[in-house]
Order: C-alpha cells, then sequence, then structure tokens
C-alpha cells in the first residue's frame, strides 16, 4: 500500500508541475490580499460611521439638556414647580444616556485606531508581496527559458528536471502561505467589533431612577435657594428706599 501510494504521489506531483503555472497562482494569491484588505477597509468605514453618529447623537442630547435646564429655571420664576421638576428629571435622563454614549464613543474610537494600524500594516504586507511576486515571476520566466534551451542543446528528457520543478513549487507554494499567515495575522489583530448593545435588570434601572430623583432635589433645593435669595434681595432694596 505504502508503494502504490508513493507511486500515486508522484504521478499526482508531475500532473501538477506539468499544469501548474506559477505565475497564475502568485497573481491569485495577490488579488485574495487585496480582497482582504479591502474588507478591512470597509470595515473601518463601517466604524467611523457608526461612531460619527454616536458623536451627532450626543451632540444634540447636549443641546437638548442645555434646553431643558433653561426651561427649569423659567419654569420656577413662573411659580411651576411640577414643570421645573419634570425638566430636570428629563434633563438627568439625558445626562445619563450621555455618559453611555461617551463610553460607546471611546471603545469604538479605540477599535478604530487598531483597524487602521491594522490596515497600515497589511497595505505595506500586500505591496511588499506585488514587488516580491513580479521579481519571482520574472526569475522563473528566465529559469524557464534557460531550461527549454538547455534542454533543446543537451537532449535532456523532461523527467530528469522533475526534481528541480518541485523544490521550485514547492518554494513558490510556501511563499504564498507565508504572505496568507501574515495576511490573517493583521486581520486578527485587528480585534472583533464589540456589541454596544445591553439590556439593563431591574435593579440597575431602579438604581438609575435613584440617581435622577436625587439629582432633580438637588437641583431643586439650589433653583428654590436662588428665588428666596432674589426675593430678599429685591426686599432689602426697597426697604433701603
Amino acid at each position: 500500500m505504502n508503494r502504490i501510494s508513493t507511486v500515486i504521489s508522484q504521478k499526482t506531483n508531475k500532473l501538477l508541475d506539468r499544469f501548474e503555472k506559477p505565475q497564475e497562482a502568485l497573481d491569485y494569491s495577490y488579488v485574495k490580499q487585496v480582497e482582504m484588505l479591502n474588507k478591512l477597509r470597509r470595515s473601518l468605514a463601517e466604524i467611523t460611521t457608526s461612531r460619527k453618529r454616536l458623536e451627532m447623537q450626543k451632540s444634540r442630547l447636549w443641546e437638548n439638556i442645555r434646553l431643558l435646564d433653561a426651561q427649569a429655571a423659567r419654569a420656577l420664576e413662573a411659580d411651576r414647580e411640577d414643570l421645573a421638576r419634570l425638566a430636570l428629571e428629563r434633563k438627568n435622563a439625558n445626562l445619563m444616556q450621555m455618559q453611555n454614549l461617551d463610553k460607546q464613543i471611546a471603545e469604538m474610537k479605540q477599535e478604530e485606531d487598531n483597524m487602521q494600524e491594522a490596515e497600515k500594516r497589511m497595505s505595506i504586507k500586500v505591496e511588499e508581496f506585488k514587488a516580491r511576486k513580479e521579481i519571482i515571476k520574472a526569475q522563473y520566466s528566465a529559469a524557464e527559458a534557460q531550461v527549454k534551451i538547455k534542454e533543446s542543446v543537451t537532449g535532456i528528457s523532461e523527467e530528469m528536471t522533475d526534481v528541480g520543478m518541485s523544490l521550485n513549487r514547492a518554494e513558490e507554494k510556501t511563499e504564498r502561505l507565508r504572505a496568507k499567515s501574515q495576511a490573517l495575522d493583521e486581520m486578527i489583530n485587528s480585534g472583533v467589533l464589540t456589541d454596544y448593545t445591553s439590556n439593563k435588570d431591574e435593579i440597575e434601572k431602579e438604581l438609575e431612577k435613584i440617581t435622577v430623583q436625587n439629582s432633580v432635589e438637588e437641583e431643586l433645593a439650589k433653583l428654590k435657594s436662588e428665588k428666596q435669595r432674589k426675593k430678599k434681595q429685591q426686599l432689602e432694596h426697597e426697604v433701603q428706599q
């Protein structure tokens, strides 16, 4: 059985040598690397777009917070404590949302930086492989031409070149595997996109509600104190007159 397997392997290798074109194999390897690089660039563009969307959402929340602050002050001036309380509750809810956005933006920015670095490294590797493959193709063509000339002169049969051709094919395949391994390393180093969606349990929701209420009470007390101070100043001014 071992002898049969050896014979089959030898025949298969000989057949591969006859039909395999190293130039085409190298070009195909380069195309696959370019495809992986483009895929990485598309992923980078997607995460950049997502980060910018979150930043726009944060900007809108900040504008809404300032508006609610002003509304709370106006409501208290009009002796509408209920409206002031409602505005402050909404303000603090927006503040908590903005804190979550800040965390998500920071995480996405880190992921974006990692992917940018991976893209730079992979671009260099692809360009290096491109230059190397052209050199190998030229060397192979020259070697092939030399072999044909020498065969025609010396009458050496094609079978006598099996060993040398097998070595050439093994070297070329090794180079392709190394290039593929390097490209895969760059993709792995870029990391996995973080899932930023999360579901909060009931305890967390209650704790956040308590935080919002405490903040509302504190700000409401400050607004009341400011209102009393203004009234006191007004009375003192009237007495002096």
